[in-house]
């Protein structure tokens, strides 16, 4: 796959990242009306570098075909950081094509530029495919940390006080 590259998201990615976004958001959660505009503004804000995220975009000849959102997480077990990704994605026609473990060696080797020591992710539980692809990276599963979440109504009571 020599025609294979990974590059930042720049303002010029900004279409192609909203692209993806939305094709990843169908995925999970089936069509949703508010997902397209939801996906642009995300775009938007990771292109011109407000989101406090980074995110990168493969591409097979012109075509993008993937994405992975992530951020560089203080402190951590160096001064450099930790990186932490949010998501990876490749689309339906691009999969078995060993591009997720591309994308994946695209940021591990990042991570080490920058001096980071990890490289952290999560995965939902109810996602086989996820669970067998980051397996078969031989990634160490962390079952010593518990993920916590507030939203909808807990978030507004927690903010409240």
């Amino acid at each position: 796959m020599t025609d294979f590259n990974v590059s930042f998201v720049g303002r010029d990615d900004q279409a192609d990242l909203a692209d993806l976004m939305l094709q990843a958001n169908h995925h999970y959660w089936g069509e949703n009306p508010g997902a397209q505009a939801m996906t642009q503004a995300a775009a938007h804000r990771i292109a011109d570098g407000s989101a406090g995220c980074r995110a990168v975009v493969g591409r097979l000849g012109d075509a993008p075909v993937a994405f992975a959102t992530f951020a560089i997480l203080l402190p951590s077990l160096s001064e450099h950081g930790t990186l932490f990704m949010k998501d990876l994605y490749v689309s339906q026609s691009a999969r078995g094509e060993g591009i997720g473990k591309r994308m994946m060696a695209f940021l591990a080797e990042f991570a080490l530029e920058e001096g980071c020591r990890r490289f952290d992710w999560t995965a939902e539980t109810d996602n086989p495919g996820a669970l067998g692809f980051y397996d078969g990276l031989a990634a160490e599963r962390v079952t010593e940390k518990v993920y916590f979440r507030f939203s909808g109504e807990d978030l507004t009571r927690m903010a409240k006080g």
